[in-house]
């Protein structure tokens, strides 16, 4: 099927480019033009609880595949939350420091109605909001939006097919069906994303002027010097510690599947390759058929720092900033909710909006802003996503001794070149596709 996607990218930075010159040259009539933004953030809103549910169901069904191998299986699951949790623990701090949110003073009435909302919380028991959790059917999370209760019941039925073993394949089969249609809804709303970005920021435009072009650029520049620092300050190191693998070494070797993943904004193009360059460069088949495929689910790197970066400047930006304790709480529910959200145009947004929604509701509304410059983020996004899964792939195969260390510096030498004629063939792809398909990953 022919990709049309790549329409869609350069309409959403001319909608920016249009809104920011209505923002900058009719700043009253750019103000009226919120309720288009607020009208496709809704529409994320719309899709938060199929998404998370079928991402986190499937997320666990991953896990399933991996506990199958003992050893491998466990370590490659505690690797990828450790560092999830590190991702979003270095976007938190960094986010905490730049506050490029703050100075924005956005929407005077949003907060107000957020105070009113607090307000008639605020006598709400603990009790009250443990019971709060707990749905009054099964399935009444996926026709509400109460994001805590569609992350439970996600989590119980998640956890009861694990138990079930190999029965619970039809049932993981028809949530994958279902994950398909909520994407392909999700997709169909992107489409409209040119307005929603159009109108949200024409208004932020229209209401902060050029404070709020600098406050954009803060957090695209303070995203992307995160995935920097934690690219080559946490996972450099640690490959060489653990590997004796040089990082700018291994990149290079990796080049071809950073320039395509560059091109397509999506880590998902160069899976196959990556499976193919791994085994190549030493690590054992069953490593990487373990490793790679249920990384694109659980290690996600780029899109946690994204999500907790995005999280502080939506608050920051509307002059309600998240407590200390309410920033960890967010970072907990990232680290469950955004397993496998990230292979889908606008599911980062819905996984986000959740995010929102379950701590402060108030701050929902503030999507919008992050709509318009989403793009600009991606490739960075994907790149981080698809570094972290090269190198833990690598230093899996290490702590497990699956890993030639010495074939891996002929290979990263030049000594032993990739020969994609014959170890990236027809067959090697479809194997790379099937694997992806049974882990339902995404990143």
């Amino acid at each position: 099927m022919k990709d049309r996607t790549r329409y869609l990218y350069p309409a959403v930075i001319v909608a920016v480019l249009l809104g920011i010159a209505v923002g900058l040259l009719a700043p009253e009539t750019a103000v009226e033009l919120k309720p288009i933004g607020t009208g496709f953030v809704n529409l994320i809103k719309m899709m938060i609880s199929p998404v998370i549910f079928c991402t986190l169901v499937l997320g666990v069904g991953s896990v399933r595949q991996a506990a199958k191998v003992g050893k491998v299986g466990g370590l490659t699951l505690g690797y990828f939350l450790t560092m999830s949790t590190v991702a979003l623990a270095i976007g938190l701090i960094v986010g905490n420091i730049v506050h490029p949110g703050s100075g924005l003073h956005l929407d005077a009435s949003i907060a107000e109605a957020g105070q009113k909302q607090v307000g008639e919380t605020a006598g709400e028991t603990t009790a009250d909001f443990l019971l709060g959790i707990i749905p009054t059917t099964l399935i009444s999370p996926l026709v509400g939006s109460e994001v805590l209760q569609t992350l439970l019941v996600a989590l119980l039925i998640g956890f009861a097919l694990q138990s079930m073993g190999e029965r619970a394949q039809p049932v993981l089969t028809a949530i994958g069906v279902f994950q398909r249609l909520v994407f392909r809804v999700l997709a169909m709303l992107m489409w409209l994303a040119p307005i929603g970005a159009f109108g949200a920021i024409a208004a932020v435009v229209g209401s902060a002027g050029v404070d709020a072009l600098i406050s954009l650029g803060q957090i695209m520049l303070g995203f992307y010097l995160t995935c920097v620092i934690f690219v080559f300050a946490v996972l450099g190191p640690l490959l060489w510690l653990v590997a004796r693998v040089n990082l700018w070494r291994f990149f290079r070797y990796l080049g071809r599947e950073f320039l395509l993943i560059l091109s397509t904004s999506s880590s998902e193009s160069a899976l196959p390759r990556l499976i193919a360059k791994m085994e190549h460069v030493g690590v054992s088949k069953p490593v990487v058929g373990i490793a790679v495929p249920t990384g694109y689910s659980f290690n996600l790197d780029g899109t946690a720092i994204y999500l907790t970066m995005a999280s502080l400047f939506i608050a920051q930006a509307m002059d309600q900033p998240l407590a200390i304790g309410e920033q960890i709480s967010l970072l907990l529910f990232m680290i469950i909710a955004s397993k496998g959200a990230a292979g889908v145009t606008g599911a980062g947004l819905a996984t986000l909006a959740g995010g929102l929604q379950t701590h402060r509701p108030e701050l929902v509304d503030g999507v919008g802003l992050i709509v318009g410059i989403d793009r600009f983020m991606s490739e960075a996004r994907a790149l981080t996503n698809f570094a972290g899964n090269a190198v833990a792939t690598v230093l899996i195969g290490a702590w497990t001794r699956e890993f030639d260390r010495d074939r891996a510096q002929r290979v990263l030498s030049g000594h032993d070149p990739f020969d994609e004629a014959t170890m990236l063939d027809d067959d090697h792809a479809t194997s790379a596709a099937q694997e992806k398909e049974a882990t339902a990953g995404a990143s």
